[in-house]
């Protein structure tokens, strides 16, 4: 840290951290390491682990919140209060509300000990759950902090659009949080270009300039290109056949079941979902006389590399009109992995774009099944297509995802807010 800058105190609250495997913990896990490295304290509020399974992992119950001491500061982890099953939303409504409960009375503890006030720099607080917002200006409010509040999903609008929410009281409610939440914020950040624009309608004009888009990055030291034939899978009884991958949430967000026809259309080739949601099931029974396509458990993190290499083809399936709400993170560790992809999004968004300027796949329309199968049709008979494209996405992401330039644009967001008032 340069000798002219003064360490930073500040808070995180996020629904996921290291160990938890969702995506969003593995983005704000890093964020943090890479602003510790930059000589800041921090104290992370969070779950205990849940992702994995929808329920708390073996060795962390039994306790409603528990504290770890770290070289940068602190982790307190709480109770998530998870329900047996994502598609009830009440209940899952209900376990967020408990769940950022908990974390704001947390927060005002984090970091204070005989010889520290009560004051900190900043809070970063993350959404989904939109909840987490009015939690941040609490405790950003009686901690005299500058609010971040970062959003990775926003919420309601993709529920509304996929239909998981049509209650309009319901819609209402979250809308009039949403709106409150953005414009309490001292800095709200998104993914894209695309994001902004949503959330740009849903604040006040003179607060817009408090809107900040800093892309997700990627770990491209932990995710690199690796051999095809891994021991992954084998785990899965495949062997040198063409395989198709989808890995990560398996919501409604998703067009899976175009990925399913694809398998009807493409016997020959292999198709693995790999990873879990409130989908999942209709999703499996769809394809239960489909003999190449696998439904698997969501691996350790540790594994991401090595599962992402086992793909030779990975897709990048969202609904029509998702994209304004929703980047999928997954792209960058794909790219990362060096691996094509095939994207069916909406037009002149980030994905697209991405895959416009990196040379790293091929974009269809959204819900257009017909490109879609063909496209991933040419790519499982062209082996060196898949090698160009693979290669020339990691080129890209490794000069333009740096973990160390993010840390950097959110550090300035804490700093600049301060120096304004």
């Amino acid at each position: 840290m340069s000798p002219s800058k003064r360490s930073l105190r500040l808070v995180v609250l996020c629904p996921h951290f290291e160990p938890d495997m969702a995506p969003t913990g593995a983005v704000m896990s890093r964020i943090v390491h890479e602003l510790a490295k930059l000589g800041h304290e921090l104290h992370v509020v969070t779950s205990l682990p849940w992702y994995r399974e929808h329920a708390i992992e073996d060795n962390w119950g039994g306790r409603l919140w528990r504290v770890e001491q770290t070289a940068w500061g602190s982790i307190t982890r709480v109770h998530p209060f998870p329900g047996r099953t994502k598609q009830n939303l009440l209940r899952r409504a209900i376990g967020f509300g408990l769940f950022s409960l908990i974390v704001g009375l947390c927060a005002l503890r984090v970091g204070r000990n005989k010889t520290r006030s009560r004051r900190i720099d900043g809070v970063l607080a993350m959404s989904p759950p939109l909840t987490l917002g009015l939690t941040g200006k609490f405790v950003a409010t009686l901690r005299r902090a500058v609010l971040v509040f970062n959003i990775q999903d926003v919420f309601p609008d993709a529920a509304v659009r996929t239909g998981a929410i049509t209650n309009k009281k319901i819609i209402a409610a979250a809308r009039l949080l949403e709106r409150v939440s953005y414009n309490k914020s001292d800095a709200v950040v998104v993914l894209s270009s695309d994001l902004l624009a949503n959330v740009s309608e849903k604040v006040a004009p003179s607060h817009r300039g408090a809107l900040h888009v800093i892309p997700n990055f990627v770990d491209t030291a932990a995710i690199t290109p690796q051999d095809r034939m891994t021991p992954y899978r084998r785990e899965l009884g495949l062997g040198d056949e063409v395989v198709v991958m989808y890995a990560g949430n398996v919501g409604f967000s998703q067009s899976l079941e175009m990925v399913i026809t694809a398998a009807e259309h493409l016997g020959q080739t292999h198709f693995v979902i790999n990873g879990d949601g409130a989908a999942r099931n209709t999703l499996r029974e769809s394809a239960c006389n489909l003999r190449n396509v696998h439904f698997v458990e969501y691996q350790p993190i540790e594994r991401l590399s090595e599962v992402l290499a086992s793909a030779d083809i990975h897709v990048v399936p969202l609904r029509a009109g998702m994209a304004s709400v929703s980047v999928p993170s997954k792209t960058y560790s794909i790219l990362a992995a060096g691996r094509p992809i095939v994207a069916a999004i909406d037009a002149d968004t980030e994905v697209p774009r991405m895959l416009s300027a990196s040379g790293a796949g091929v974009w269809v329309a959204p819900d257009d099944l017909v490109q879609f199968v063909d496209a991933i049709r040419t790519l499982t008979e062209r082996p060196d297509l898949r090698r160009e494209m693979g290669a020339n996405g990691r080129r890209w992401v490794a000069t333009q995802m740096s973990p160390e330039a993010v840390a950097r644009s959110y550090e300035a967001l804490f700093v600049k807010p301060r120096n304004s008032r």
